[in-house]
């Protein structure tokens, strides 16, 4: 009875809720004590449903009243099976319907279970809104204290600050009541010792803010730096990270972004936005039953979380849902579509009632021009397009080579030094340059800008002939110095940009990807913008303007310019399309410039694409070693399964659980000597004849459980996967049955089935492993990893990548 290496697998209660997060039901954590997540374990034996065709009726019956916790559940690091969580809420549903002709409480019981999906969209909508209003308002105020402080109320910014103000409209950022640090001070704003101790006081509170960051991320929740793209995209796929979404990730990332954000940093709240949403998602999954035991139901809620995180980040609910549907979601039933989005509409709804920006509007950079574009105009649209996929390109390889780095050298063993040096650089570049020293979105929004009478903007500052005015419109006009001042400006702010955010991308802080991105397509497109301006006044009589830009006409509008090379830059970095285009037209409330960006946004992805196929996301997933199938890519290789599955020639063969002539103690030292997540079962060695699979984690449960509460099991005792077990001698200790446990119906292939068909099958059902057969004897075993390192040798890349970590 020595259970010594048995008992390294036992579960334990769980240490802390953050752990119980990601579990389906589960009131304990039941991952393995002593183990680190070996890669056979995480992948190595994926279970199929449990229950799922023709044999599994008593399976799912058992489930359904759940005789032991834990069980059908899955531990970290490892994949769902997609078929059997499917089948489980089918089976669930179909008990509901049934019981609902017995009695009225049934029948409300079945209303309730139907409407409970709609109320958990309705919550997660309002939470984040309310996060995202929270986050902006916080964000903009301390941007802001980088500068100065309201006088009134030093929970002022700068704009609330001055809006009581009797300043004359051309002084408004100049009110009495907001003091710069040096105002404060010194008592005084002018002079060189007054800009010194402005631009000390602007490097100290970055730093301040992004070490506050980095520190509260290490010690709380490591999961809350980046983006959060790539792990949503994994985890939807199917993949477990225990926590990632968990309430101590979602509370240190609202903090951290706010300061990351307010630090100064090439980075935007805007991805994050993404992941807080899901964190959101995740945790209110757990008030509904249906949500909190079924893994791939709460894969549906957290797609339309993400619609929810995209529908606040931009203020654009229908771009929200295209981007779950086109960019992160893995599966994506009509119902979801529906639910994702009322879930985009009540979150903007939420954002719109808190109003963060005193504008009415849900983002700092919404624009409307009212010009219509020329047909020719589509050339500088298309240029625009080629130099954000070279963008796009350029930064996706400079980024991931920089991230490999750090985290194949020293460089990712001090985060903290990391961040703190590339704030410094920041800061120090920043505070010169006024286009850099403010915030990205105000900068976009600057970018964004079309002229008008009242704006002293120094983009603005043209030669004004005011008898050529008519009613609103400006015509085009010569550039006074201050525009040449900015474009100059602009252009080092560029340089500045396109390799800053190269080293800030992926550092232990919150960093979205979205707002740097458009900020550098948009200073491209202003540049073009004001440059075309100026040869269509100065050239009015050459052939290509003459029939459409006459002298005193209003004809180019470099914002137009600005906000397609927004759309093209991001559109080079993550490679999004039909979505990109929806967000950035529901941004500016144009519809007349679909078409424009329609053409920049597949430019960009054409020549980013012929550079390298894979978007930002894409690559950090492969980086890091994700276990995530891409469904977009084709597999056009000639191999069979036979090629792929384990055990391979000269490995020990597979190892099988026999369905009724093993013991207790035999079944443990194959669970204690071995790491994968799931055993087949077969008649017997001799026969190899296939009969099931069970997973280690349910025979783990199941057998400690039953020592605990079942008289009669010893080491011993007889494991029976089968309904009859055979008899034994009067003195025999009591029988072990597990019929429950085992998958009556794993899928199976044969050993000369082409590989492109086992890898449309693992894609399209999701499956975690698939049996391998020849003339119904068990042969061995593909994995998801197996068809991942499979795939990855296929292209001449290091098929160990795929590992976790």
């Amino acid at each position: 009875m020595d259970q010594k290496g048995y008992r390294r697998g036992s579960f334990q209660s769980a240490t802390s809720d953050e752990d119980m997060l990601e579990i389906a039901g589960a009131s304990m954590d039941f991952s393995m004590a002593d183990d680190d997540p070996p890669l056979d374990r995480e992948m190595g034996g994926f279970s199929s449903y449990n229950g799922g065709g023709m044999n599994g009726t008593s399976t799912i019956m058992d489930f359904l009243e759940e005789p032991l916790p834990g069980v059908g559940t899955y531990e970290d690091f490892n994949t769902i099976d997609w078929v059997r969580e499917k089948s489980r809420d089918r089976d669930r549903h179909r008990e509901i319907t049934n019981r609902s002709k017995e009695s009225t409480w049934a029948l409300l019981h079945s209303v309730s279970d139907a409407f409970s999906g709609w109320l958990l969209m309705l919550l997660i909508g309002l939470l984040a809104g309310s996060l995202a209003g929270l986050i902006d308002i916080s964000a903009h105020w301390m941007t802001d204290l980088k500068e100065g402080v309201c006088l009134a109320g030093f929970w002022f910014n700068h704009e609330h600050c001055c809006w009581k103000s009797n300043t004359t409209f051309t002084d408004r950022d100049k009110c009495p009541e907001w003091k710069s640090w040096s105002q404060l001070i010194l008592g005084h704003g002018e002079g060189a010792f007054a800009y010194i101790l402005n631009y000390f006081m602007y490097v100290i509170w970055a730093l301040m803010f992004s070490l506050l960051a980095v520190l509260l991320v290490k010690s709380f929740a490591p999961y809350a730096c980046g983006s959060g793209i790539p792990e949503i995209k994994t985890i939807l796929s199917g993949f477990i990270i225990r926590g990632y979404l968990g309430k101590w990730t979602l509370i240190i990332k609202t903090i951290t972004l706010v300061l990351a954000v307010s630090s100064g940093l090439s980075l935007g709240k805007e991805g994050p936005l993404v992941h807080v949403a899901c964190c959101c998602g995740n945790i209110l999954c757990h008030l509904f039953t249906k949500y909190r035991k079924n893994e791939a139901k709460r894969r549906e809620v957290l797609s339309a979380a993400a619609a929810a995180g995209v529908s606040v980040a931009f203020g654009a609910p229908i771009g929200g849902v295209l981007f779950s549907l086109e960019e992160v979601s893995y599966y994506f039933p009509l119902k979801t579509l529906w639910r994702s989005f009322f879930a985009a509409l009540v979150a903007a709804f939420t954002l719109r009632s808190i109003n963060p920006f005193g504008n009415s509007r849900l983002v700092l950079f919404y624009v409307e021009f009212h010009m219509p574009w020329h047909l020719l105009e589509l050339v500088p649209f298309i240029l625009l397009g080629i130099f954000g996929g070279l963008w796009g390109a350029f930064f996706i390889r400079s980024n991931i080579a920089w991230c490999r780095r750090r985290k194949t050298t020293r460089l990712g063993k001090y985060p903290v030094l990391e961040v703190f040096v590339v704030t410094a650089i920041t800061a120090i570049l920043a505070f010169p340059n006024e286009y850099t020293r403010m915030s990205t979105s105000e900068l976009i929004s600057e970018l964004f800008n079309d002229c008008g009478i009242l704006d002293s903007s120094q983009l603005c500052e043209y030669v004004n002939d005011f008898n050529s005015t008519k009613g609103d419109d400006l015509p085009d006009r010569a550039a006074g110095p201050g525009v040449y001042t900015a474009m100059w400006q602009l252009a080092l702010a560029l340089i500045m940009k396109v390799f800053i955010t190269i080293f800030t991308f992926g550092m232990k802080v919150p960093s979205g990807l979205f707002i740097p991105s458009m900020a550098v397509g948009a200073i491209a497109g202003r540049l073009l913008g004001v440059a075309v301006e100026q040869l269509a006044f100065y050239h009015h009589d050459w052939p290509i303007f003459s029939g459409w830009c006459s002298q005193g006409a209003d004809c180019i509008t470099p914002g137009l310019y600005a906000m397609v090379g927004a759309a093209a830059c991001l559109g080079g970095v993550t490679r999004m399309t039909v979505s990109l285009v929806v967000i950035m037209f529901e941004l500016t409330g144009g519809l007349e410039y679909i078409v424009p960006l329609m053409a920049a946004a597949m430019t960009s992805k054409w020549v980013a694409d012929a550079i390298g196929r894979e978007g930002i996301y894409d690559a950090h997933i492969r980086l890091n070693g994700y276990p995530f199938l891409e469904a977009k890519e084709e597999f056009s290789h000639k191999t069979r399964a036979m090629d792929v599955m384990r055990p391979r020639k000269n490995d020990p063969p597979l190892t099988v659980i026999t369905q009724d002539s093993m013991t207790v103690e035999d079944v443990e030292t194959i669970v204690t000597k071995t790491t994968y997540s799931g055993y087949p079962v077969v008649v017997s060695r001799a026969s190899q004849r296939l009969v099931g699979f069970v997973l280690r984690r349910d025979l783990i449960i199941s057998i400690e459980n039953a020592r605990k509460k079942q008289d009669g099991i010893v080491s011993t005792s007889v494991i029976c996967f089968t309904d009859y077990c055979p008899p034994l001698p009067p003195s025999s200790p009591s029988v072990l049955k597990l019929r429950s446990i085992l998958d009556l119906s794993p899928f199976t292939v044969t050993d000369e089935t082409p590989m492109e068909i086992v890898v449309d099958i693992f894609r399209k059902l999701g499956l975690r492993q698939c049996l391998v057969t020849h003339n119904g004897k068990l042969l061995g075993i593909i994995t998801k990893k197996d068809v991942l390192k499979h795939i990855a040798q296929m292209a001449n890349q290091d098929p160990n990548s795929i590992l976790f970590n």
